[in-house]
């Protein structure tokens, strides 16, 4: 994309995330109610992420799995039955309504409404080369791999997505990307857990990889 077209795009994501939250904000309102009525601990789960050229940012989501849930469990892994997810979460997560507050972090400058969706930090130090060059974008909250399968793809297929559209990203496929988002995750909603309703690693966090190289 040009210096023009990412300034056009930068615009597009401030008008965009700044009417979307006003617009949001009485239904943001209802559901942080009905999060604090399902279950207890605070409305938004905010963690770290790897954001354009791998830069750590704290993502904005409303909290869809009991507190402490990565302690718990599947760990970083989601099932389709998962015992740690709330009664609002399983709604809001069918719906993708739990990555809305991402428009804040898009406001900010951290995200952007489309490009690679944003990924955990321990997964960058394993990227070769090219699966780097998904990094070369602003993270998005949603993205081409999105709108082509969501978890049901692997995660290579994924990445190698992520990295054609970082190639040929365009205003005009932003819009097409867009538009068929609100068909994928509204309508289809095709993709939220993996074929086998379990999603899949990429690799496995710090800690379990230490436990593995200790043979325990």
């Amino acid at each position: 994309m040009t210096t023009a077209g990412r300034a056009v795009k930068r615009i597009v994501d401030v008008l965009a995330s700044g009417v979307a939250l006003v617009v949001l904000a009485l239904p943001f309102a209802v559901v942080a109610f009905a999060i604090k009525l399902d279950s207890q601990g605070p409305v938004f789960f905010r963690q770290e992420r790897a954001g354009r050229d791998g830069r750590p940012f704290r993502v904005w989501k409303f909290r869809t799995m009991v507190v402490g849930a990565i302690r718990q469990g599947l760990g970083v892994t989601v099932a389709r039955d998962d015992a740690r997810i709330t009664h609002v979460g399983r709604f809001l997560r069918s719906f993708g309504l739990d990555e809305l507050p991402q428009f804040v972090n898009v406001l900010a400058g951290e995200m952007s409404l489309v490009g690679p969706r944003p990924t955990f930090l321990y997964h960058v130090g394993h990227y070769d080369a090219v699966q780097r060059k998904r990094l070369l974008a602003k993270p998005g909250i949603t993205s081409l791999a999105v709108v082509s399968g969501r978890n049901a793809l692997s995660w290579d297929e994924r990445i190698k997505l992520d990295v054609w559209y970082v190639e040929h990203s365009s205003f005009g496929l932003d819009l097409r990307i867009l538009f068929a988002t609100l068909w994928v995750v509204l309508v289809t909603r095709r993709g939220v857990y993996a074929e086998d309703g379990t999603n899949d690693l990429f690799a496995p966090p710090p800690e379990e990889e230490e436990r593995l190289d200790r043979g325990s």
